[in-house]
């Protein structure tokens, strides 16, 4: 009997993380896979590149994970800088194209089809926006791209578009390498993963480091050095609808958008952000040979009940394995997620999980808020340093909702307590008993999320149904 074929789109987290699962699951003879990647890199880390951009880790080998020679060792046949143009799901089989080969086409066949296509940067249909010295960042490709601009800048001055995780991380990174950087941004404040207060505690680091921040900015344009035409020169000024910010080098941190192009193209279904929608085993609705997983698809958000895009690695190597385990003839699922992430500006750590304040209202959530400062080790220790604990809870049952920390050394971390009180659906009362580590470096006897919660409990009393 002919080996299945199983064809992945997209060579990164999900798709070869898929790709090694059902390798692990079913031999050469039993199950041939391929695999097409159109940049120069794969099994990379992303979340690495402000990293690699501000000379604190080398790169791009560092940040790469697993190599296209080691996948092919384990019998994957992975075909870099081929790119796939069409799906055509009646026939089962996809077109590619061959990116450094003079364009060669050609047709491949498939029984069963991943789609981990990933995400693009925004790119608003501004003029100008897409000159020379415009980056978004998003592949280790565009990694490289945006260093090449760097060191072929006729000066120092950065802007920034955007100041979510990837802006406020470029922003630092710029820093580092000594450029002059202002950040625009078109909400109040900074970091708009958080609430307001607390992208208030952002801004107040970024100044501190340096950056110069324009909250309530719309960008209108990039203006080049031979006018504001598009493509007519070099990047030499943002535009906002009052001010014009000087800049060298400009690099886009709006978010990304799931890549779907194909999809859409071959009428799978799509959500609201124009993620794919696919069944806990990760299968494309509708479609029993077809799987998608990591930054292109749409994922159960526990808290709210929702479907969200968050395109984060954690998720999309978790998307891998259970897509390859399915593909391979095995059975997972992937139950969903509470919205976990990390960042920092300099010493700075920020994080959150669960729903925001305004995320909670558009559930059509009734909850209560508190705000606590605790220290992050015992008073009298040295280095004791404070940090501030933001918490939701539903008000009435006093189910946790959400929480956002922002503070120094040991605030990070400290969000993995509430993801886990929010996968589990624990009441703010019940995570006053967690039976969390103690010792005078690493927390108070009251750890800063429980001294939160208790505030949480009190807030839900008084609040009644």
């Amino acid at each position: 009997m002919a080996a299945e074929h199983l064809v992945i789109v997209g060579g990164d987290a999900a798709g070869m993380a898929a790709a090694s699962q059902a390798r692990r699951l079913r031999k050469p003879a039993e199950l041939a896979i391929t695999a097409f990647e159109r940049g120069h890199y794969t099994s990379y880390s992303a979340c690495g590149i402000p990293y690699w951009v501000g000379g604190e880790v080398d790169g791009p080998d560092a940040l790469i994970a697993r190599t296209a020679e080691e996948h092919r060792a384990r019998d994957i046949d992975l075909r870099m800088r081929c790119e796939v143009t069409e799906l055509d799901l009646d026939r089962g089989r996809v077109r590619t194209r061959e990116l450094d080969d003079g364009g060669r086409e050609s047709w491949t066949g498939f029984d069963k089809l991943v789609l981990a296509t990933g995400a693009r940067p925004r790119r608003p249909g501004l003029p100008g926006i897409d000159a020379p010295g415009v980056h978004g960042v998003q592949t280790l490709d565009d990694g490289r791209a945006l260093l090449d601009s760097l060191d072929a800048s006729p000066g120092r001055r950065a802007v920034v578009v955007g100041a979510g995780y990837i802006g406020v991380e470029m922003a630092e990174a710029l820093i580092h390498r000594g450029y002059q950087v202002t950040v625009l941004e078109q909400s109040t404040q900074p970091m708009s993963t958080l609430d307001p207060d607390m992208g208030a505690l952002v801004h107040e680091a970024m100044c501190a480091l340096g950056i110069e921040t324009v909250r309530g900015a719309t960008v209108t344009g990039v203006l080049t050095d031979e006018g504001s035409t598009p493509g007519g020169g070099r990047v030499r000024a943002v535009t906002t609808e009052d001010a014009e910010y000087p800049a060298d080098v400009v690099v886009l941190g709006l978010g990304v958008r799931p890549e779907t192009t194909l999809a859409a193209a071959a009428g799978l279904p799509l959500g609201a952000s124009g993620g794919l929608l696919t069944d806990l085993a990760m299968r494309v609705r509708g479609h029993d040979r077809i799987w998608a997983g990591g930054d292109c698809v749409e994922v159960l958000d526990l808290v709210s009940g929702q479907l969200r895009h968050i395109p984060l690695g954690t998720h999309a190597n978790k998307h891998g394995q259970v897509i390859g385990t399915n593909a391979g003839g095995g059975y997972a699922t992937f139950p969903g997620v509470v919205g976990t992430a990390v960042s920092k500006v300099c010493d700075l750590e920020i994080a959150r999980t669960g729903l925001l304040e305004r995320e909670a209202r558009a559930a059509g959530l009734r909850f209560v808020t508190v705000t606590v400062e605790a220290g992050n080790r015992a008073g009298y220790y040295p280095g004791a340093r404070p940090m501030h604990v933001k918490m939701l809870a539903e008000r009435r049952t006093g189910r946790l909702l959400g929480v956002q920390i922002v503070g120094r050394e040991g605030a990070g971390k400290r969000v993995d307590i509430a993801a886990v009180a929010l996968t589990a659906g624990m009441t703010v009362e019940q995570m006053i008993m967690l039976d969390l580590g103690y010792a005078p470096p690493f927390s108070p006897v009251w750890d800063p999320v429980l001294v939160a919660a208790r505030k949480a409990v009190g807030a839900v009393r008084e609040a009644g149904a």
